[in-house]
């Protein structure tokens, strides 16, 4: 299982949604959370419904007879913080404490993950294998000292936790498995208690799955081979998405995300860090952070460590780290690969021909010589080769990607030259 390449998705995946912009623990839309990847108890969803108490996973692995599962299940658990102050007049003073609304009443989280150690496929087509968990309560006192006085404390709590984790793998064919994993939340609850806010806190917050394989590897549900494609759309998941990650040549590890991904995903290497609320991008919710009153940034700093953590990231934002959220281009490699079997490369020396005739900058560069400055692909998986002009005498502001003196041209606008002096 390769760890390193899925936990800084896994990890996104976690606080997705933890606190939503505008980031103020007074805003609504901050009371409605942990919309992603709940589990509830099932007491709680049987007699009041609308909630599920279960998530499976299914997908397909190719393995040997020595193929062997790693399971990991990680959550949030809900914490609720409240403030207390004392009443010194008492003769006990911390139990004469008396609830107060500021700060504001806020919900924090505690990272919980369950590891089910290797598990041979061979074994798992005799039965699911069963595995339970059991996360303890939280109670937690915290003083607020005033003038160096104790003034209150800050109480922190949350429910215990019980469910299961059922593993089972059965052969579609030959030497390919659907594994299955479903997750339960067999939290007691009481009958007739209707607060779905109290529910929740008792679920399994942005619940997601890391699987690993041994000697064998993952095949994708989102672009099966031909041959397996009826059995990857026979694999049910409930509220779960398993997807590739790792990389092109890499299949042994699978996550399965609460919400909808492609394989292989990863973070936007201009992204400086979590914004939890994944219905924006980035450069828009920095600005709004940043457009921001004092009043407002002092709530929000006040709402807990992440929130405190993204603010003053932003805040720190350098102009060029800022000019990098307005977009960008994905470099395919320092070399594409053409129809008729040639390659372009950086540096290489090429005559352009454009065909779109766009505008009047196509007209006056054709038959003009260039050299590919860059190789670079956009978000619909085109191609784009830049290039600057050979007789430019500004061709250096090219090469530092000064607009005007760098140009792009789709692959079939190019031709390829012979490199000075022959071959």
């Amino acid at each position: 299982m390769n760890l390193l390449r899925v936990a800084e998705i896994a990890r996104a995946i976690l606080y997705e949604g933890y606190i939503l912009y505008p980031y103020r623990p007074s805003a609504i839309k901050n009371r409605q959370r942990w919309t992603f990847g709940g589990v509830f108890p099932r007491a709680w969803a049987e007699t009041e419904g609308g909630d599920p108490w279960h998530m499976q996973t299914q997908c397909l692995l190719r393995g040997n007879a020595d193929a062997a599962v790693e399971v990991r299940v990680c959550f949030l658990q809900i914490v609720v913080r409240e403030v207390y102050k004392l009443d010194l007049q008492g003769d006990d003073a911390e139990a004469a404490g008396e609830k107060v609304a500021a700060p504001v009443p806020w919900e924090e989280a505690i990272e919980r993950e369950i590891v089910v150690p290797e598990l041979p496929i061979v074994g798992l087509r005799d039965g699911p294998v069963s595995v339970p968990f059991d996360i303890p309560e939280v109670s937690e006192r915290e003083p607020v000292a005033d003038a160096g006085l104790v003034a209150g404390y800050v109480m922190r709590t949350a429910a215990a936790l019980r469910g299961s984790i059922a593993i089972a793998a059965d052969e579609v064919a030959g030497g390919v498995y659907r594994l299955s994993v479903r997750i339960e939340n067999t939290t007691p609850w009481p009958v007739g208690k209707r607060r779905r806010e109290n529910a929740q806190r008792s679920a399994l917050a942005s619940t997601h799955t890391i699987l690993g394989v041994r000697d064998g590897a993952f095949l994708s549900l989102i672009d099966p081979p031909a041959e397996l494609r009826e059995a990857a759309a026979a694999c049910v998941n409930q509220g779960a998405w398993p997807v590739l990650v790792g990389g092109e040549w890499d299949s042994d590890t699978m996550l399965a995300a609460p919400i909808i991904l492609y394989d292989n995903p990863r973070i936007a290497p201009e992204s400086p860090g979590d914004l939890f609320d994944g219905t924006e991008i980035d450069e828009i919710l920095t600005l709004r952070i940043l457009a921001m009153t004092d009043a407002e940034k002092q709530e929000m700093a006040a709402a807990d460590t992440h929130a405190r953590a993204l603010l003053e990231r932003v805040e720190a934002l350098t102009p060029a780290q800022f000019g990098r959220l307005h977009g960008a281009m994905r470099r395919p490699g320092s070399q594409v690969d053409l129809a008729a079997g040639a390659a372009l490369a950086v540096g290489a020396r090429v005559r352009l021909n454009p065909k779109r005739r766009a505008d009047i900058i196509d007209i006056v560069l054709k038959d003009q010589e260039a050299v590919i400055e860059a190789i670079e692909r956009d978000f619909e998986d085109r191609v784009h080769v830049a290039v600057t002009l050979v007789d430019d005498p500004g061709r250096d502001l090219g090469l530092d990607r000064y607009p005007g003196h760098r140009f792009f041209f789709a692959e079939d606008e190019v031709e390829l030259l012979e490199p000075e002096g022959g071959r």
